[in-house]
């Protein structure tokens, strides 16, 4: 477990763990609202290289970003009544390509219309900071966090 004390914290550690990720990767970001999730998000993705603005794709559900190594699909389930949403949206054809990253805020929502993750990232609330949390779930996400 890892404590962060402030956003910028939570912005260097998605900074430090950008590099070390390949396509074709998902990474569930998952804990309270407000914890951090699309903050983590916008450093993770910063790092790898898109210089705009990072949405909250709250009420898009995803945000696409044309990155030099990948293609990354930022999620954000919350407002996801049914998971059959997912198919509706073509959640398969995203994902499915050997070029993906994932980011899937609210991972519980989607049930089993979503693949596993690779790496499970959870922030929860500790008094003022973040406590964050990483479990794998495959080979890939493994290599990952032993080079963390």
């Amino acid at each position: 477990m890892i404590m962060l004390v402030g956003e910028a914290a939570t912005l260097e550690l998605a900074a430090k763990l950008a590099p070390l990720c390949q396509p074709p990767l998902i990474i569930y970001l998952q804990g309270d609202l407000g914890s951090g999730k699309t903050t983590f998000a916008r450093g993770f993705i910063h790092k790898l290289g898109h210089s705009g603005k990072v949405k909250s794709p709250t009420f898009t559900l995803v945000e696409t970003y044309d990155l030099e190594q990948a293609h990354l699909y930022h999620f954000d389930l919350y407002r996801l009544k049914d998971p059959l949403e997912l198919e509706y949206i073509g959640i398969r054809d995203l994902i499915g390509e050997s070029d993906v990253m994932c980011l899937i805020e609210w991972p519980e929502r989607g049930g089993s219309a979503l693949p596993e993750a690779d790496l499970v990232i959870r922030l929860e609330y500790q008094g003022d900071s973040r406590a964050v949390d990483y479990q794998a779930n495959s080979t890939k996400g493994q290599m990952i966090i032993d080079k963390l």
